[in-house]
């Protein structure tokens, strides 16, 4: 029996290449509060700041009701992709909070949240694992009947370019 989870690939990785993940957060019950202006600027500062601690945001987009990005931990940092989802999802609450918006609260549950417990993420391993997931994401808002083109979608775009040539 293993008394502590065995090491995450990030950790093998990281020794040759800077791992980067496809991350996506939904809000709970899918309720439809993201595709905001304002929501759209914390989430670009956040990110933005981020660059501090050797953490590096590229692609993203802004759905209603959840968000995709691929975010890249650089050699020597410290700091855990669930540590950093948190505070980004904290950051976000401040800001929906500011709107006037409430956090869910279903029958019978104890504690209220703008989101769905945990994220999920996919560890990228090649230039082409990025390039093909972010085609799919870059396409969903023309996929939901938002926009007719995704260039025409305002929720989404790069805070810092992830190389992976």
């Amino acid at each position: 029996m293993f008394k502590d989870k065995p090491p995450r690939l990030s950790l093998i990785f990281q020794r040759f290449n800077a791992p980067v993940y496809f991350v996506t957060f939904n809000t709970h019950t899918r309720t439809r509060l993201l595709a905001k202006l304002e929501v759209h600027k914390a989430l670009v500062t956040y990110c933005r700041r981020a660059a501090d601690f050797r953490i590096g945001v590229g692609r993203y987009v802004i759905m209603p009701d959840h968000i995709h990005l691929f975010v890249c931990f650089g050699v020597g940092c410290t700091t855990t992709l669930s540590t950093w989802v948190k505070g980004l999802k904290r950051e976000l609450d401040r800001i929906l909070l500011s709107m006037g918006h409430q956090p869910v609260k279903l029958p019978g549950q104890k504690l209220s949240s703008f989101w769905q417990p945990g994220f999920d993420d996919h560890l990228l391993r090649s230039d082409e694992s990025y390039a093909a997931k972010w085609g799919y994401v870059y396409q969903n808002p023309v996929r939901a009947g938002l926009v007719r083109c995704a260039e025409d979608w305002p929720y989404a775009g790069e805070v810092v370019r992830i190389d992976r040539t």
